[in-house]
């Protein structure tokens, strides 16, 4: 049997773990990452300042399953997921990773506690060059990683107002186009170019921005290629529903005109990747994801207006 540490935690919790096992710290802000990259080995629990805790259930096992580890370390805002003995090999890192079989979609990694720990992605294009969907924490170095791994990066397109921390930065080092929405245009006054109203804007070759209003007034969806479907915090893959989502408790516009939005977008575009910045990624046929699109806008009907309650989101 592993030795265990057992000590008291800032939040005054009982903290108990092997001493030479994986373990989560109590900077945990409940972003759901790292239980998306480590299934069944970071689990959800009740208790921390943030409505839940992402808490280790099972240590890796095989290989693969140190390598998911590593994955959600190295995505954890907070950097609160730690390896035995806290080490970290050189080649721990995957970031950016591919996430398609064609590794036209990698994952940032590194989410940013500037974002409450969003996802972020690179779009690759076909003639070599990339997009940024929201932005990873701010490093030099990681904004030079991506453009060797994804190709010049054009355009960084930001989904709304919470994810705007790190656009201008990461915009500027690439040379690139920062793009948001007049809805949430307060929340990153310097961007370069500015989506009008509700009508959809192609912002490259198979790249489609759609507004969607009502998570935020300016939050807006990018569609690329008929495939890739990147939400921000408009709608997700629940992986407690197994059902696409939205995040009813953490709504700033309004929860009717975000369920107006779910049942446009699902007559408006098609995809098989749902891509968001909170909850899962997740692959379905088009056609299907449009069925549980539609299935959403009608449900999100139902769903009343409320205060805003992060402790409420079950991802």
């Amino acid at each position: 049997m592993s030795a265990t540490h057992t000590k008291k935690t800032a939040h005054g919790q009982q903290d108990t773990r092997p001493a030479d096992g994986w373990h989560v710290d109590d900077r945990c802000l409940n972003c759901n990452i790292a239980r998306q990259y480590a299934p069944g080995m970071i689990s959800y629990a009740e208790g921390g300042q943030y409505g839940g805790l992402s808490v280790v259930v099972r240590q890796p096992e095989t290989e693969e399953e140190v390598r998911q580890m590593y994955r959600a370390a190295h995505a954890c805002p907070t950097r609160s997921v730690h390896p035995p003995q806290d080490q970290w090999g050189d080649d721990s890192d995957p970031y950016p990773m591919p996430l398609d079989e064609d590794g036209i979609v990698l994952l940032c990694g590194h989410a940013s506690p500037r974002t409450y720990g969003a996802t972020s992605y690179l779009l690759r294009r076909p003639d070599g060059t990339a997009m940024m969907i929201d932005t990873p924490r701010w490093r030099p170095a990681l904004a030079r990683r991506h453009e060797q791994k994804a190709g010049k990066i054009t355009d960084v397109l930001l989904t709304h107002l919470d994810h705007v921390a790190h656009g201008r930065k990461y915009a500027d080092a690439f040379g690139a186009r920062l793009w948001i929405h007049e809805g949430d245009l307060h929340s990153r006054p310097d961007a370069d170019s500015v989506i009008h109203g509700r009508d959809p804007v192609e912002i490259g070759p198979g790249v489609v921005a759609h507004p969607f209003p009502g998570h935020t007034a300016g939050s807006t969806v990018f569609v690329a290629d008929d495939t890739f479907c990147f939400t921000g915090d408009a709608f997700f893959w629940s992986h407690s529903q197994q059902d696409l989502e939205v995040a009813d408790s953490v709504v700033y516009d309004s929860i009717k005109t975000l369920a107006a939005s779910v049942a446009r977008g699902a007559d408006a575009f098609t995809f098989e990747w749902v891509l968001p910045g909170h909850g899962s990624y997740h692959h379905l046929p088009a056609a299907e994801m449009r069925r549980r699109m539609l299935a959403l806008g009608e449900r999100a009907l139902t769903y009343p207006e409320q205060e805003v309650d992060y402790g409420k989101v079950r991802y």
